[in-house]
């Protein structure tokens, strides 16, 4: 029992109260639920649905027990409905609960995109509370916010649903004040649904929520910024994401089957059909409602799907099959009816990407710059601009993170890739052919005349028929973006207006090609050849595009830049290397995903997040660059820059005079011009992330650091890859710290106890080998376990050889994410102890990748399965 503190009370629950005894999926409810999950529950209340309603008079106001019209409605919602895949997401908001319960906290917030359940997950958790006769609340509300917002109306609702008698017959003059009360004595869960505007929050906390109280409150919006401004604190703001590929088809079947179980669609696998449920994005309202207008069908529901695959948005909106949409159409009309002109451009835009396409942060934000989107003014500059605006889609989750891929911001994370919802994809091009925005070639297209727009995309689809890209009319163009194979003929001089030209990882892109590209396109703003492995060298006619701002040649076979690009004063962002992908990118979310097709390419910089130095052959990372550069002073994202060279110590004076750089990346990094370096990014106020490569047989060229050097006070990213043994103790005194890659050849406890206070909360370590293959996050001191890696949100752990890692029970109490990888061969060993002893934290997902065998599966799933917050286990 736990023992707890409300203000001036004292009271006491079992902890054994925050699990639900059955963690039954959601979204997209079922009818006739599974009754073998019956015996999970108690289910024999007949006693206390029978009970009739008494009063009793408690400090002076009315107190009522549960009615039973409400008993009744738990005990139907239990029987009758359950909710398909979501049990990670059931468990994580009985721990919200249980974490605003433990600390004090009134208010916790549920948001998503319309139609995406959350009411159905709050609901379930709700009723299944009652259905139980949980003893951890004495009253339970439910009221849906109406619209106009008027707060006498709302604890009207509020009121009628505590008790079971009409306010009018209890003869209570104030219904607000009486809402007030209740909540304040007694411990209540209050679900606010539907909650639309911060000012609607603050009329009700005002006049409702006092603190402290024994009460919880549960707010439901559609909006994050909303959702953040309620909540007590941000760790109490919970986000209900779409379901997965795969989630999304089963409930698809299953919501066939229940309509009609002889129906053949519910084993089918045609691809229209699976393409049609991947256009709901995820949105179990969008999936049932069609999942119910083709399961009558019999010898037509081809025909049927194949009719509302083509018009999909139409059908949607406007047939009466699909009424009960409207509420979901009703929201997204209003956005967009009164979304700041500024951001509308930024959301069209959107759908240049192909559905299911991960797209990077900085791709898109770099491209609206181009685009003039988003434009530097007095107070801020166009950068941060365009990241605002992708906050902003972000919060409203019309773009959304589909794989763990973060990257540091100070105080905060933020996503690296991100991908457009489905459904709101196919809305955005429903309603931009209006104003003829985007125009797309893909498939077998036919001559006409009509193709004409500011954006042009060619899909990998596309039979590449020059008749027909002759044809097109390029007086508007603005951009060009190639998914899949390039042709030589794609550049045209009737492209006078185009700012940007997209070709990231396009195939087939020769030297010629590019050197054709900077004759005829001038007015370049940005120019993207990433992922374009063929192309070896940038022609001294890149000077002449001197409106330049944007240049990506990352993953290119790029050595050396032309001596010429000194020439472009513009230039904000350059990103220049010649690897392979590896370790830098985020686990590529593909379970129950299809198969890549033409309609949904899949980049080839996306990869595996494990892969290290030594688990495959890497090239030289930098790229040399031509003195000068200091004269570049619109820059402030360069890199990878190669100093092992004989300018590179002259390169590394004028980085020193960049002083607006806020990203840097080095490579070659030795003896010779370690002083070097160590000056030129001494007391960089504006430097924000740093990454450096040492030289082979280098590794202990930063240990010792010259008089003088002063480490970036900014910097809140650091790579570095090549030491030995141990880490710069420099590393320390980076009190803005929150992310840290360090590639070793050995790691040592020594290394990992060094690293134990640091405010990071991201950790990445990568090893060639541990000493006994042993790694212990567990720090003792006289015999007593310390508390360490305090803020580490995300660990990522690499290893060539065989990994034997153990955590202790005072160490990571805020990791969320956990990936592990062990890439060496036949007969390594990888083992994982103590998980279950991460229970303090908020461990949501841990991954593994590279060798391992079905022992280690289950005996994470058995530590995972003993972890208060039941993690989820990816395995690669």
């Amino acid at each position: 029992m736990c023992l707890l503190r409300g203000g001036q009370r004292e009271y006491s629950f079992a902890a054994h109260q925050f699990q639900i005894p059955f963690l039954a999926s959601e979204m997209g409810l079922q009818g006739d639920g599974d009754k073998s999950m019956e015996s999970d529950r108690v289910v024999d209340n007949s006693n206390e649905i029978s009970m009739q309603d008494e009063a009793t008079h408690v400090n002076g106001f009315l107190s009522y027990r549960i009615p039973t019209s409400k008993r009744k409605a738990a005990s139907d919602w239990v029987k009758n409905f359950q909710l398909v895949e979501r049990k990670s997401e059931m468990n994580q908001l009985v721990n919200y609960i249980a974490k605003a319960y433990l600390n004090g906290l009134q208010v916790l917030s549920v948001w998503g995109i319309a139609g995406v359940g959350k009411s159905a997950l709050v609901r379930n958790m709700y009723f299944d509370r009652i259905h139980r006769n949980d003893q951890l609340f004495e009253k339970y509300g439910w009221v849906d916010v109406t619209h106009p917002f008027n707060l006498r109306d709302f604890s009207r609702s509020l009121l009628l649903d505590f008790y079971s008698e009409p306010v009018q017959a209890m003869r209570i003059r104030d219904p607000t004040q009486e809402c007030h009360k209740i909540i304040q004595d007694n411990r209540c869960l209050v679900v606010i649904d539907d909650l639309q505007s911060i000012e609607e929050w603050d009329l009700i906390q005002a006049a409702l929520v006092s603190r402290p109280s024994r009460s919880i409150i549960i707010v439901i919006t559609t909006e994050a910024s909303i959702a953040t401004h309620c909540a007590d604190n941000e760790g109490v703001v919970f986000n209900v994401k779409g379901l997965e590929d795969k989630a999304a088809l089963k409930l698809f079947k299953k919501q066939v089957h229940k309509q009609k179980p002889s129906s053949p669609i519910k084993d089918s696998r045609d691809e229209e059909l699976q393409e049609l449920i991947l256009k709901c994005g995820g949105l179990p309202k969008v999936i049932v409602a069609v999942a119910i207008f083709l399961a009558p069908k019999t010898v037509t529901w081809m025909d049927s799907a194949s009719s509302l695959n083509l018009k999909f948005m139409q059908e949607l909106e406007s047939s009466p099959e699909f009424a009960c949409l409207q509420p979901l159409f009703g929201w997204l009309h209003s956005y967009f009816r009164t979304c700041p002109d500024f951001l509308k451009p930024c959301i069209f835009y959107l759908s240049i990407f192909p559905r299911g396409h991960r797209i990077r942060r900085r791709r898109l934000v770099r491209r609206w710059i181009a685009e003039g989107y988003a434009r530097d003014t007095d107070k801020i500059s166009a950068d941060e601009r365009g990241e605002h605006f992708f906050c902003r889609l972000l919060d409203l989750s019309i773009i959304m993170q589909k794989t763990y891929s973060v990257t540091t911001t100070f105080g905060g994370r933020r996503m690296t890739l991100c991908q457009v919802n489905s459904f709101v994809r196919e809305y955005i091009i429903s309603r931009q052919m209006e104003e003829n925005l985007v125009f797309e070639l893909g498939g077998s297209c036919t001559l006409t005349s009509q193709r004409t727009g500011r954006h042009l995309i060619i899909l990998k689809s596309w039979d590449r028929d020059r008749i027909v890209f002759e044809s097109i009319d390029f007086s508007r163009l603005r951009s060009l973006t190639v998914f899949g194979e390039w042709r030589p003929f794609f550049i045209s001089d009737r492209m006078r207006l185009l700012r940007v030209l997209d070709l990231e990882d396009a195939s087939g892109l020769k030297d010629e090609d590019v050197k054709q590209m900077m004759k005829l396109l001038c007015r370049l703003k940005y120019l993207s050849l990433r992922g374009c492995s063929e192309i070896s060298r940038l022609p001294n006619s890149l000077g002449c595009l001197r409106q330049l701002e944007t240049l990506d040649v990352r993953h290119t076979s790029i050595a050396t830049m032309p001596t010429t690009i000194t020439k472009l004063k513009k230039l904000q962002y350059l990103r220049a290397s010649t690897t392979k992908p590896t370790e830098e990118q985020p686990i590529p979310d593909t379970a129950g995903a299809p198969k890549p097709t033409e309609k949904q390419p899949t980049p080839r910089t996306t990869v595996s997040w494990t892969s290290s130095l030594f688990c495959r052959h890497r090239q030289l990372e930098g790229v040399e660059v031509p003195t000068g550069i200091d004269k570049m002073t619109a820059l402030h994202t360069i890199g990878v820059v190669n100093v092992d060279s004989a300018r590179g110590r002259a390169i590394l004076k004028e980085v020193r005079k960049l002083t607006q750089l806020r990203k840097l990346g080095v490579s070659g990094i030795s003896r010779n011009n370690s002083k070097d370096f160590c000056l030129a990014i001494s007391s960089h106020a504006h430097l924000e992330s740093l990454s450096v490569r040492l030289k082979k047989d280098n590794q202990d060229c930063l240990y010792v650091t010259p008089d003088g050097y002063l480490p970036p006070k900014n910097l809140q990213s650091f790579k570095l890859y090549g030491l030995a043994d141990k880490f710069p103790e420099w590393i320390n005194k980076l009190d803005n710290l929150r992310k840290l890659v360090l590639e070793m050849t050995i790691l040592t406890e020594d290394t990992i106890n060094g690293l134990r206070d640091l405010k990071i909360s991201i950790l990445r370590l990568i090893a060639k080998q541990l000493p006994d293959g042993k790694l212990n996050f567990c720090v003792m001191l006289n015999g007593q376990q310390l508390r360490c890696y305090e803020t580490v949100k995300v660990l990522e752990i690499s290893c060539s050889s065989s990994l034997d890692v153990t955590f202790g029970s005072q160490a990571l109490h805020n990791l969320e994410l956990l990936k592990v990888s062990c890439c060496s061969g036949s007969g390594s060993v990888m083992k994982l102890s103590g998980l279950e002893k991460l229970s303090e934290s908020e461990l949501k997902e841990v991954q593994i990748k590279g060798s391992h065998d079905d022992k280690l599966k289950k005996d994470v799933e058995e530590q995972l399965g003993r972890h208060q917050k039941k993690p989820v286990l990816k395995m690669e």
